[in-house]
């Protein structure tokens, strides 16, 4: 295989902005997208696919605007077989120092019949595709979409014609996570072997979860010698998600001795960007996830403490620090002053100027008054809470009356678009009276589909941690707050999720269906 790489070096091709944000209710805003963007950069990350800009006018801002400001990665605009949608992603990464044109097409018999093209047809549609995208950029990849479920011939065919077209790297999908390692190496490595031209461009490998295996297939991939591995952070993306980028990388790291490739990721900022991915997604991160889980690095067994306390080794195969974790904290409480925080929050990776650190420590001091002790999971919420944009609903007060004689009710008043309304509702539990109530302001025919509460730290004074996903006519958003209440964690949550619902009524194509409607304005 002859490329501009090293033989022993192993692309990363982050995916997080573009597959990762089609997981349902994991829409991202766009600075959102800019700041996880500037991340991923920061990071080293190869190439970012920033995104799908025929998908809509705000996925090609936010596509160009990733584009105009990368400072080293390449940057990545995903187009189907089609002219207008390459032409479209040419616009959208053009001005990036490094621009890359994906495209693809699904090749297996399931996802031919769906354009209704013959193989021939089929085959005419890449040459026509990749040879258009070839003569707009110098860097092309191109994608046999659901390629595990390929037939052989066919698949060999198209890899053949889209080399000759002018793509640069070919990407092997496994769309839909039906493949195992060793079939995932031997098909890789046959297409090198067998492959005209195959010597001459980078082969990737980009894996499903389906069957839990998408790890463990993209490092088979690339024993089987492809060179760029598509991933996202926390495994974020369709379905049961993507391969995590975290654990392809600390995989690579830790077990050099038998793969030995090596990667350009600074692995000390990987839990900085999980804990923010998780946030601006609404996808908070198992406990028990590899890598960047809450317990991947605790211990509760005894007999796993005492070889701790004895060596660390015993039961570790990486340090915390490897990823970003820090061994030793600076303990957090009422009488904290702002340099202590301000080094707090850089430790957690978090660089804040002199007006944020203001408004922080502000409630910061309000959460030390009502907790003994604030952990680095509280701050990293109270950062959580701070880093939204101007919403349009936002809670002002809350009290609620719950037992086991009283009537369950909420007194609420919801400051919408800079004017307060009050209401009080009555509801099964304090939580569905406080949905009740946000629902008598805010008109909507939203479901909800998700309901989730677990705790930021221990002991009763512990935040808790609420994610709310709700589904409008098939739009999907996600809203996540924390509060030592968590009534009130879920009242801000499910305002999170309607400020979403929102901007993406607003970005439909009615487009007027944005009015917010106050309870005393109705009747």
């Amino acid at each position: 295989m002859t490329t501009d790489i090293d033989a022993d070096r192993v692309l990363i091709f982050d995916t997080t902005l573009r597959d990762g944000e089609q997981s349902p209710g994991a829409t991202m805003s766009h600075a959102e997208k800019l700041e996880i963007a500037e991340m991923l950069d920061e990071m080293g990350v190869d190439i970012i696919e920033a995104g799908f800009p025929i998908a809509s006018e705000g996925d090609f801002t936010a596509v160009r605007a990733i584009a105009e400001r990368a400072k080293d990665a390449t940057i990545c605009g995903l187009a189907r077989a089609n002219i207008t949608d390459i032409d479209r992603a040419w616009e959208a990464v053009a001005p990036a120092r490094s621009p890359r044109i994906h495209t693809f097409i699904g090749t297996s018999p399931l996802h031919r019949a769906i354009p209704n093209l013959d193989m021939d047809q089929m085959a005419e549609r890449i040459h026509e595709t990749v040879t258009h995208a070839r003569n707009l950029c110098d860097n092309i990849q191109w994608s046999p979409m659901d390629a595990t479920r390929t037939e052989w011939d066919f698949l060999k065919r198209t890899v053949e014609i889209a080399i000759k077209a002018g793509a640069t790297t070919i990407n092997i999908p496994d769309t839909v996570g039906y493949t195992a390692p060793v079939e995932s190496a031997e098909l890789i490595r046959r297409l090198i072997a067998e492959v005209d031209g195959g010597e001459d461009v980078i082969f990737a490998t980009h894996c499903h979860n389906d069957l839990g295996m998408a790890t463990a297939n993209s490092l088979a991939a690339v024993a089987g010698g492809a060179r760029q591995i598509e991933c996202t952070i926390n495994g974020l993306g369709e379905r049961a998600g993507n391969t995590a980028l975290e654990e392809v990388v600390m995989a690579l790291r830790v077990r050099r001795d038998i793969m030995p490739w090596s990667t350009r990721i600074d692995t000390t900022k990987i839990m900085n960007i999980s804990r923010r991915v998780a946030a601006v997604s609404g996808f908070p991160v198992q406990f028990n996830k590899a890598i960047v889980g809450k317990n991947a690095f605790a211990h509760e067994s005894g007999i796993h403490q005492d070889g701790m306390l004895k060596n660390a080794e015993t039961f570790e195969i990486m340090r915390p620090s490897d990823v970003g974790l820090k061994e030793t904290s600076l303990v957090m409480g009422k009488h904290s002053g702002r340099a202590a925080l301000r080094s707090k929050l850089k430790e957690l990776g978090y660089e804040v100027g002199d007006n944020q650190l203001k408004d922080v420590f502000v409630r910061f001091k309000a959460l030390a008054d009502r907790k003994k002790e604030v952990y680095d999971e509280d701050l990293e919420a109270l950062m959580r809470e701070q880093a939204g944009g101007e919403d349009t609903l936002s809670l002002k007060f809350l009290r609620v009356i719950c037992g086991t004689e009283a009537p369950q009710s909420a007194d609420m008043t919801l400051t919408i678009d800079g004017v307060d309304h009050q209401v009080t509702a009555q509801g099964d539990g304090p939580v569905d009276a406080v949905f009740k109530a946000v629902k008598e302001l805010v008109t909507h025919e939203a479901r909800l589909q998700l309901y989730q509460v677990h705790a930021v730290t221990e002991g009763t004074d512990a935040q808790a941690t609420v994610t709310v996903r709700l589904d409008e006519a098939g739009r999907i958003v996600t809203g996540q707050s924390s509060d030592t209440d968590t009534v009130v964690a879920s009242a801000k949550a499910y305002i999170a999720a309607l400020n979403r619902l929102l901007v993406k009524r607003a970005s439909s194509p009615e487009g007027n269906d944005t009015k917010v409607v106050s309870y005393r304005d109705a009747v």
